[in-house]
């Protein structure tokens, strides 16, 4: 396993962490001055800067992408599901513009929550269904962009309304029956907020290889959580072993960024600079 200690080389920011506290411009000039390589923005924080000012922030501070946050909501009804297409494809495009290495997909669960509009249903056997039909048809575009699409299996608690893949095994299971081949266009990202808990989880990574291992993220599981969405807690503040999760993954050949996403109403209110030095340090001592 890499030792991180001596240095933050191979910490990324998902934007998210702070994204309370400055739009996509000032994260990433913020970035620039802690010496953070790496980045990972939200799509909706791109618009907000608009797409041309984000690639130039991106530029301007040296940064490197570990992933684009996020395509997928793949459920709809079928008055909706050509929004989700087109907004799938414009996912992409703007990935290629930022330089990303694939791109996150949160599949989406019920399809009243994940295109709001859609009829509600509470079908979840279905769902599944649409998320197969929804990767595969984004795959096509993506493929022509050579843009990687890696699978966020989300915690069972999100299952209504984010995500009805909710373990490693079953993102695996999409994995194998649409790229049985291994293409390196279709993998999994993993975060251990989401995972850390699952029995199987170890021997998914391994049955995952390096060629499904296409991001990897940390933060931590309070205990108490008070909030299930926007109360997680900086590495080491809570239950998670996040080294041995890491050493697991890197074993099995993955050696990219190890990606910092904290959903926090209590780190999104103190000063920016003040949380990135706090995952700076975080990341040398518990990553």
């Amino acid at each position: 396993m890499r030792d991180f200690s001596g240095d933050h080389r191979w910490l990324s920011l998902n934007t998210a962490t702070v994204r309370k506290q400055g739009d996509f411009v000032a994260i990433a000039d913020a970035c620039g001055r802690h010496g953070i390589r790496g980045v990972s923005p939200w799509r909706d924080q791109v618009a907000t800067v608009g797409l041309e000012n984000a690639v130039r922030a991106v530029r301007d501070n040296d940064l490197e992408l570990s992933g684009y946050c996020r395509g997928g909501m793949f459920v709809a009804d079928e008055a909706h599901r050509a929004q989700e297409h087109d907004d799938n494809r414009r996912c992409v495009d703007e990935a290629v513009a930022l330089g990303a290495p694939c791109i996150v997909l949160v599949v989406g669960g019920l399809p009243q929550y994940s295109r709001p509009g859609s009829a509600a249903s509470k079908d979840i056997v279905n769902a599944r269904a649409q998320v197969d039909d929804g990767i595969a048809d984004m795959m096509e575009y993506a493929k022509q962009a050579s843009m990687p699409l890696a699978i966020e299996p989300l915690h069972p608690a999100y299952a209504a309304d984010r995500a009805c893949v909710n373990t490693t095994e079953q993102a695996l299971d999409i994995c194998d029956r649409l790229d049985p081949n291994r293409t390196g266009m279709l993998g999994v990202a993993l975060d251990v907020y989401h995972i850390w808990w699952d029995p199987k989880l170890m021997g998914q990574i391994v049955r995952a290889g390096r060629d499904r291992l296409l991001a990897f993220h940390v933060c931590d599981w309070l205990v108490p959580t008070t909030d299930i969405l926007n109360d997680r807690g900086m590495m080491g503040d809570g239950v998670i072993d996040i080294k041995s999760v890491r050493a697991a993954v890197e074993a099995q050949g993955f050696a990219g960024y190890s990606e910092i996403e904290i959903f926090s109403h209590g780190w999104w209110d103190r000063p920016m600079d003040e949380v990135l030095q706090t995952c700076i340090e975080r990341h040398k001592s518990v990553v």
